[in-house]
């Protein structure tokens, strides 16, 4: 009977399981902070998953827990959501000066959280990000080099002098070489500090195009692909 019972509550925990992007919340300073989490229809508690942690841009900072679905890759999962079998982990940054390291505690904190609701395979854990995002990830990578297994910044910038704690993570990064709200040049300063400390990065400039580069390289390139070639080690 136990065991039956035992069955039973494990096919109708499995049939229970929400996929999509669901709303979440994290106790942070006191106060309930939304965030969302997709769960890819793939997905199945009796085996690791791959995941991602997205790092919006400035314009979806907020307290509403959905704007930072609404651009970059949120976008290009809903596009194609085939492409796209990870747990992809959607934190949003709350008002205000400074970047995402003002709140890196709440970053771990839902990034730890969903590893304990979701089997997410530590060896293949990824950050992309893109503007504010995108800076956000070359810090927190430089900060944390072995806590992502690859890392896609996307029109962002970073401390070329912390470059070479990095130079062995697998980066693919992405500018358009026409932005003005964050010069190429903040890309390719970290593209050469990280080749001059021996690491071999992978750029991808694209000619004409302004700050939204975003949507080039997370619905036209193969990065879906890419991030899975690059378990850690």
């Amino acid at each position: 009977m136990k065991l039956i019972l035992a069955v039973l509550v494990a096919a109708l925990a499995g049939a229970s399981q929400e996929t999509g992007f669901l709303d979440k919340t994290i106790d942070y300073n006191g106060a309930a902070v939304k965030y969302v989490v997709y769960v890819p229809k793939g997905y199945s508690a009796e085996k690791p998953h791959p995941a991602i942690l997205f790092l919006h841009g400035s314009g979806e900072q907020g307290d509403d827990g959905q704007k930072q679905v609404a651009v970059g890759l949120g976008p290009a999962i809903k596009k194609a959501p085939e492409k796209w079998d990870y747990i992809v982990i959607f934190p949003q940054k709350p008002k205000g000066k400074g970047g995402f390291m003002e709140h890196e505690k709440l970053i771990l904190d839902i990034l730890e959280k969903t590893k304990k609701e979701y089997k997410v395979d530590e060896k293949r854990l990824y950050i992309t990000g893109l503007s504010m995002g995108g800076m956000g990830t070359w810090t927190l990578t430089c900060k944390h080099p072995d806590l992502f297994a690859a890392a896609a910044p996307v029109c962002g910038g970073g401390d070329p002098t912390q470059a070479a704690k990095i130079k062995d993570l697998p980066i693919w990064n992405f500018h358009g070489d026409k932005d003005t709200a964050v010069p190429i040049k903040r890309s390719q300063d970290m593209i050469d500090a990280i080749k001059a400390a021996g690491g071999s990065p992978k750029f991808t400039i694209y000619p004409g195009v302004g700050h939204n580069s975003w949507d080039k390289a997370y619905g036209e390139e193969t990065l879906n692909e890419w991030f899975l070639q690059h378990p850690k080690k």
